[in-house]
C-alpha cells in the first residue's frame, strides 16, 4: 500500500476546501495516470486517497454533507437499481456522480417513444435500445470509478435473489406491482435493505424497508388481494418533475442506507409528494 499512496501524494494539489481550510486533492487525471502506471482500478486509487486525507476532486462537493469515510463506504458498496425507466435513470445519474461503487442494473426493456417525457437515459437516437445497456453506458461516461453491471433482463420471482445476490442494497424503480414483491420477497430472503418509490400523476411517494419490516403490505395491501398488477401511474400519467423528485427522494434514501444511517430513514414510514400544491407528508405504517 505505501507504493501506492507514494504515487497519489506526488500528484496532490492543495487548494480550499469547502470550509475555507486547505485541502489535499486528486484530479481525474491523475487518478488515472496512477491506474495505468500501477493497473489498478480507478476506484481503489480514489479508496486509498481517501484513506489518507485526499480528496479526489470529483467528490469535493459531497464534502461537509458526508465524510470521506461516508464516501469510502459508497465506492466500496455494491446496489442494484430494479428497474432502469424514469425513476432508474434518475438513480443511476445521482448513484454514479455520488460515487456508489458498483451498480447492478436490471432491466429487460428498450426505450420506446412515449419513454422520452421522463425517462433520463432515453434519447432520440437512443429508440430501440436495452435500457441496461444505455445505463451501463451513462455510468462509464459520468465516473470511471464505477463499475456497471448490465442484467438485460426482467425480475421475477423466479430470478430474484440471484440477480441482486451480494448487493448491499436494492432500489426498487419498477412500475408493476407483483415485480415489486418479488423483489421485496427476494431482498428479505437474502437480509437486504430495499429502498421503493412509485409515481402517480403529480404524486409520488418513497419508503424503505429492512429484512424485518413488514414493507409493501402496508401500502398495497396483501399481494393476492391485488386486482390490476400495473400502478396507478398509467391512468395517471408520470410527469417528469414528478420523476425526478421521487428519484432524487430514492438516492437519498439509499445513500443514507449505504452510509449507515438507519435512525434517519423511511422505515416504516411513507414519504409522500404532491407537487400540485408542493405538499410533503410522512405517513406512519406500522
Amino acid at each position: 500500500m505505501a507504493r501506492i499512496i507514494d504515487h497519489i501524494v506526488a500528484r496532490v494539489t492543495e487548494i480550499m476546501g469547502p470550509n475555507g481550510t486547505p485541502m489535499h486533492t486528486l484530479s481525474i487525471v491523475e487518478t488515472e495516470r496512477i491506474a495505468a502506471e500501477l493497473n489498478l482500478p480507478i476506484r481503489g486509487i480514489e479508496i486509498e486517497a481517501l484513506a489518507n486525507g485526499i480528496v479526489p476532486l470529483r467528490y469535493l462537493r459531497n464534502q461537509r454533507a458526508f465524510s470521506s469515510a461516508d464516501q469510502m463506504r459508497w465506492l466500496k458498496s455494491r446496489a442494484a437499481v430494479v428497474g432502469l425507466g424514469g425513476l432508474g435513470g434518475g438513480l443511476v445519474e445521482i448513484l454514479s456522480r455520488a460515487g456508489v461503487g458498483t451498480l447492478v442494473l436490471i432491466d429487460g426493456d428498450r426505450f420506446e417513444e412515449h419513454n422520452l417525457n421522463r425517462q433520463w437515459l432515453s434519447t432520440e437516437n437512443g429508440l430501440g435500445q436495452l435500457k441496461a445497456e444505455a445505463a451501463a453506458q451513462r455510468v462509464a461516461a459520468i465516473n470511471g470509478a464505477v463499475q456497471a453491471e448490465s442484467r438485460p433482463v426482467f425480475l421475477t420471482a423466479v430470478n430474484a435473489e440471484e440477480l441482486i445476490q451480494g448487493c448491499d442494497i436494492v432500489i426498487d424503480c419498477l412500475d408493476d406491482i407483483p415485480s415489486r414483491f418479488a423483489l421485496e420477497a427476494a431482498a428479505k430472503q437474502l437480509g437486504i435493505p430495499m429502498v421503493s418509490g412509485a409515481v402517480a400523476g403529480m404524486t409520488g411517494h418513497v419508503t424503505t424497508i429492512y429484512p424485518q419490516d413488514e414493507g409493501l403490505v402496508l401500502i398495497f395491501g396483501p399481494r393476492q388481494a391485488i386486482e390490476s398488477p400495473k400502478g396507478v401511474e398509467i391512468a395517471l400519467g408520470c410527469p417528469p418533475q414528478t420523476v425526478a423528485t421521487v428519484s432524487a427522494m430514492e438516492s437519498a434514501e439509499a445513500l443514507k442506507v449505504l452510509t449507515g444511517l438507519p435512525q434517519q430513514l423511511l422505515r416504516n414510514k411513507l414519504w409522500v409528494v404532491d407537487l400540485t400544491d408542493c405538499s410533503v407528508e410522512i405517513l406512519a405504517l406500522a
